[in-house]
């Protein structure tokens, strides 16, 4: 009979270390062509132009089939709703069968900052310590745990086009952190002399530009996740060394890349590579210290199966969850 799995069970199943590690080894499988994994597909809902995705992937090696229904309407945060949702359904890949349904928003939340962790380990100088995180959601919080396990941070700054959610996480987040965190009085404030800056806002249009960046910063580019939209300067996007997740998902998705190609600053020759290629060793990550790196992420179904098949997995062991007939 399939599992249940609801989000505080899927939470205490997935420890940030174990997801970095598992997401490290996802990444590789992706890159070496080793995963099945169409583009997700992509709905717009209403007028509001609501984001729907589902987005399958079958990894061979751990027998991991599945896909995440995923959901991104903006008026929810009036209702008191996350603007993101999703569910994850997991496959026995021998039969087809249903053997898991689970809630997959947080999955979306940590897988999402442990790959941003995981280019961090191989793209950030080893000596980074100052965080610019521009946006103040859940997103924000699980980059800050993720993060700071791939380098020692001393001081971490904090920016929103809403001050108030920049303060709340400030208060909320500096007890389990040993990092100082502040809030930021403007983007730029917080990105100048910043080693790593994490872009996680909901804007549509650039936040961050080349010129407040300093030579040898890394950046984990995390929103704008449709061609139409982006957070970067274009003149920053074709300055750095880029790595993608996905190339074929960067250069059909991610507005950041899709635009500066569009506006002739760049080409699809400028992606160094995937962040799979470079765990693996296959392409080079920083290639001195004076280099920018940006880690453009679009986040990937097969990081959601791989994730999910393990919270299933420890989820049988455990005896956790709730079996259903259907």
């Amino acid at each position: 009979m399939p599992l249940v799995l609801d989000e505080a069970t899927v939470r205490s199943l997935l420890p940030m270390d174990d997801l970095i590690a598992t997401m490290g080894q996802a990444l590789k499988e992706f890159s070496a062509g080793r995963v099945t994994q169409p583009l997700r597909t992509v709905l717009e809902v209403g007028e509001a132009k609501s984001f729907f995705g589902v987005m399958p992937a079958y990894v061979p090696s751990q027998q991991a089939l599945g896909t995440k229904l995923v959901t991104v309407f903006g008026s929810n945060l009036a209702r008191g709703l996350p603007s993101h949702l999703a569910t994850i359904l997991l496959l026995d890949a021998e039969t087809g069968a249903l053997v898991a349904i689970m809630d997959g928003r947080y999955i979306t939340e940590a897988r999402t900052a442990a790959v941003s962790a995981v280019s961090v380990q191989h793209l950030a100088r080893r000596d980074a310590a100052v965080m610019a995180i521009l946006g103040a959601g859940v997103q924000a919080r699980s980059h800050l745990e993720a993060i700071a396990r791939a380098r020692s941070l001393r001081e971490v700054r904090i920016w929103s086009r809403t001050p108030a959610s920049a303060d709340r996480f400030v208060a909320e987040m500096q007890p389990h952190t040993a990092a100082t965190l502040h809030r930021s009085p403007s983007a730029q404030d917080a990105v100048l002399d910043a080693d790593i800056i994490v872009l996680v806002t909901a804007s549509p249009e650039p936040v961050v530009f080349s010129s407040w960046v300093q030579d040898g910063a890394h950046i984990c580019a995390v929103g704008a996740c449709r061609p139409t939209q982006r957070e970067m300067d274009p003149i920053l996007v074709a300055r750095a060394d880029l790595y993608v997740d996905s190339r074929a998902g960067g250069l059909a998705e991610a507005g950041d890349i899709v635009l500066a190609i569009r506006e002739g600053l760049i080409d699809a020759a400028h992606i160094r590579g995937e962040l799979g290629e470079v765990v693996s060793g296959t392409v080079p990550g920083r290639r001195d210290e004076d280099r920018v790196t940006i880690f453009k992420s679009l986040g990937m179904a097969v990081e959601d199966v791989v994730a999910a098949q393990l919270a299933y997995d420890k989820a049988r062991q455990a005896g956790l969850g709730t079996e259903i007939r259907c």
